[in-house]
């Protein structure tokens, strides 16, 4: 008779080696094709751990779609590590950052989630573009202009001049992430070429940019950032995290 092997409550030690230096919270778009894998690549540290969550979303872009996900954000916090605590959780929409706005947006994550810090692209390419000392920005987005427009005027609100500015205008969501990075930066060397600037903001997380953003720069000779770029530099930045990431920008020489 052949003898079975059935070990039941075996010892066993814990440890925090995956988030031994931060946890990082990542609320995704149902509809975005790019965050993940550009967070990914820039937060690739050990013991940096990134945990991922999608919200439902129109694959429509435009303010009554953005709205909606002001009651389901929530939930998609909760549902990242139930019971855990984060060090960050990063909200993934510019354009739903700034409808239902970065104060609203923190109070719904820290009520997730009590006590953790919350970033949002709007909020980080502030951050970045004050810390890059950038006052008058170049602003590329694939949003239709009402949307345009809006985040122009929370820009200049907040001290950031927009004396340039293009767009896809690209409402489908699912065709957004799918604009070649050619693209993307053919429009963005155009733009920021201009002399009335002295930095590039590329809106969205679902453009393919950032891993471009050193090659950019050294072309431009001014400094370029992105919804992805400046939202992980800034969740790194807030988790206490200082490591400088060769190749990765200007951005990532200056994290506190």
């Amino acid at each position: 008779m052949k003898e079975e092997i059935n070990l039941q409550n075996l010892p066993h030690q814990l440890d925090e080696s995956l988030r031994s230096r931060a946890a990082i919270g990542l609320v995704v778009l149902a509809t975005d094709h790019v965050i993940e894998n550009e967070f990914q690549k820039i937060l690739n540290l050990q013991g940096v751990a990134l945990y991922q969550s999608r919200i439902f979303n129109e694959p429509s872009v435009n303010t009554e779609t953005l709205s909606a996900m002001e009651s389901r954000l929530e939930n998609s916090v909760k549902l990242i590590l139930p019971g855990m605590p984060l060090d960050v959780v990063a909200f993934g929409c510019t354009s739903a950052s700034m409808v239902i706005g970065p104060s609203r947006i923190h109070e719904i994550c820290q009520k997730a989630k009590p006590g953790v810090r919350v970033t949002n692209p709007f909020t980080a390419a502030l951050e970045a573009l004050r810390t890059m000392e950038v006052s008058r920005i170049a602003l590329l987005t694939p949003y239709r202009d009402d949307l345009n427009q809006q985040m122009r005027s929370n820009f200049e609100k907040e001290g950031i001049q927009v004396p340039a500015m293009a767009s896809f205008n690209v409402e489908d969501d699912n065709r957004v992430g799918r604009i070649a990075p050619a693209s993307i930066e053919a429009v963005a060397l155009e733009i920021g070429m201009h002399s009335s600037v002295d930095g590039v903001f590329v809106a969205c997380t679902n453009l393919r940019i950032a891993e471009r953003v050193h090659f950019l720069e050294q072309k431009l000779g001014k400094p370029l950032t992105s919804s992805n770029h400046a939202m992980a530099w800034h969740s790194l930045s807030q988790a206490g995290i200082s490591h400088s990431q060769a190749g990765w920008g200007r951005l990532f020489d200056r994290i506190p």
